[in-house]
């Protein structure tokens, strides 16, 4: 299997270039070459294996054994999971009969985010130690500069999956004031030598812009060897793509007696910023495993519920009035309570502009309308940084509305489904983004067939956003957030030392200085 950009070139990546190079130099991302088809007996065979198990066997459909055994395979996958609280890493949580929950926050840091970076943080060691056991005595040993951005998780995931790893220095933006007190606290409080978070003033979106411009300077990036975090990393969407196989069988063993698997169809329901979680549904899907559409639930910062309504992929929504245009904020982000999704453009939506484009190709031949692919998606994603917008073919949007739906909640919405939640039996306390995907879920049922079974991925623990909960169940007699929701392993997190860089401005050359103080030459 080998991995090439959606804007094009003529480069074929292995999987371990893929993973260390994270984003390709003509700005795009790495894809496959092909999605791999299940194994014809992978419904039979797969059925009552463990996450691990799940995991060696999906991602072994994407790396060739020559790049990594499957011993090899299998011992990355049990250290990454091992810290995880729960057995089954990733378990399902049954609502009623017809909604679950996938809780995907059992991980170190509380968030889904932990699926894919604890094994992205292992895989970095694995690829630089091989690399510097064949170097010579005199030889300087291979290192790499890890840079992201983060709306919240992704920075304390990322951190904690590559803390304390030889060779490896990570640093991680984050837009100052605008991730939650718990979630900056995680970041700021691991004290470990290769470890280095900068608080720029701005918003998410400018310390997304400023990693994609630092992977694009070419003499820094040879310099510094920069490696990505963020889900522009084809490893993190490989990584993710297990817990639907996991979540799929589980579910099909917990309908009631007289139900057949067969029968009822899957909704996956997910809270969408980045557009990385249910892209690798997407992935999951594309390869065989038999799910209805994939709902995208987005807040008010609702980019992607505009594109399918519209077929336009705008930062600013031209359906509105002038005066709502007006009324947005200068960086086009409008502040939520699931902050996590406070993103202007969702980086990973390119990967599947790729797919519509390819669809819709005249080549006659795989190669052709694969160029042809990357040169309209090219000419897209220009259109998107020059014009702050781009509208695709109604063909490519009906293609899209093959595999999703989309819709936006406001955060009137969310404090509500938090509260009904509590309220519900079971009592279920939600975070602000699963109560995103769970009113949204809430709002399809209707129109659901009898036959469909939702499941809402919940991406982080409640005590994570303590403000929001608190304030969706304020007055609540029955709710203790230190019973109800606090975590042993969250006590004390806000009084620790913290080491944090400010940078005043989202300026390039700021961030370079601080990369250039600390970074392992």
């Amino acid at each position: 299997m080998k991995y090439f950009s959606t804007r094009g070139g003529n480069l074929k990546l292995s999987f371990e270039e893929t993973v260390l190079i994270g984003l390709a130099p003509n700005g795009g991302l790495y894809i496959p070459e092909r999605i791999p088809k299940l194994p014809e007996n992978w419904l039979t065979e797969w059925k009552d294996y463990s996450f691990m198990d799940l995991s060696v066997a999906v991602l072994s459909l994407y790396i060739s054994p020559e790049e990594i055994s499957k011993e090899e395979l299998r011992s990355l996958v049990e250290k990454s999971y091992s810290t995880f609280r729960h057995p089954d890493v990733t378990p399902l949580h049954k609502l009623d009969d017809k909604t679950f929950v996938l809780e995907l926050f059992h991980g170190p840091t509380f968030a889904f985010k932990d699926v894919a970076l604890q094994l992205l943080g292992n895989l970095f060691e694995f690829f630089l130690l091989r690399r510097n056991a064949k170097k010579g005595p005199e030889e300087k040993p291979e290192t790499l500069t890890v840079v992201g951005a983060t709306s919240g998780d992704t920075g304390s995931a990322a951190i904690y999956g590559l803390r304390g790893k030889e060779n490896v220095s990570i640093f991680i933006l984050h837009p100052k004031g605008r991730v939650s007190p718990i979630q900056e606290a995680q970041m700021t409080t691991v004290t470990d030598s290769n470890v280095h978070n900068i608080a720029v003033k701005s918003t998410f979106d400018d310390c997304q812009d400023i990693v994609k411009a630092l992977f694009a300077d070419k003499e820094f990036n040879a310099k510094h060897h920069l490696g990505a975090v963020n889900s522009i990393n084809w490893a993190r969407i490989l990584a993710q793509t297990v817990y639907y196989f996991l979540s799929f069988f589980h579910i099909r063993s917990q309908l009631p007696a007289g139900t057949s698997p067969d029968e009822i169809e899957i909704q996956y329901v997910v809270p969408t910023g980045n557009f990385g979680d249910i892209l690798a549904g997407y992935y999951a899907k594309k390869m065989g495993l038999p799910v209805g559409k994939l709902v995208v639930a987005t807040n008010a910062n609702d980019i992607l519920a505009r594109f399918w309504k519209h077929g336009k992929y705008e930062k600013v929504d031209s359906e509105t009035t002038a005066d709502a245009i007006v009324a947005v904020d200068a960086s086009g982000v409008k502040e939520t309570l699931s902050p996590a999704m406070d993103i202007l453009v969702s980086s990973n939506f390119e990967r599947l502009l790729w797919y519509l484009a390819y669809e819709h190709a005249s080549g006659s031949t795989d190669e052709e309308k694969r160029q042809e692919a990357c040169a309209t998606l090219d000419s897209w994603m220009t259109k998107v940084k020059t014009d702050g917008r781009v509208e695709i073919p109604v063909k490519a949007l009906e293609t899209a509305r093959k595999d999703f739906i989309a819709a936006r909640v406001s955060d009137e919405e969310t404090l509500e489904t938090i509260k009904a939640s509590f309220n519900g039996q079971p009592s279920y306390v939600a975070d602000p983004h699963t109560a995103v995907g769970l009113a949204t879920a809430h709002r399809l049922r209707p129109q659901n067939a009898d036959n469909v079974r939702q499941i809402v991925l919940s991406t982080a623990h409640p005590a994570k956003f303590s403000e929001a909960v608190s304030k969706a169940l304020e007055g609540s007699a029955q709710f203790d957030f230190n019973r109800d929701v606090f975590p042993p392993e969250f006590s004390g997190l806000l009084e620790k030392e913290r080491r944090v860089i400010d940078v005043e401005r989202p300026d390039i050359n700021l961030v370079k200085s601080v990369i250039e103080s600390f970074a392992k030459q």
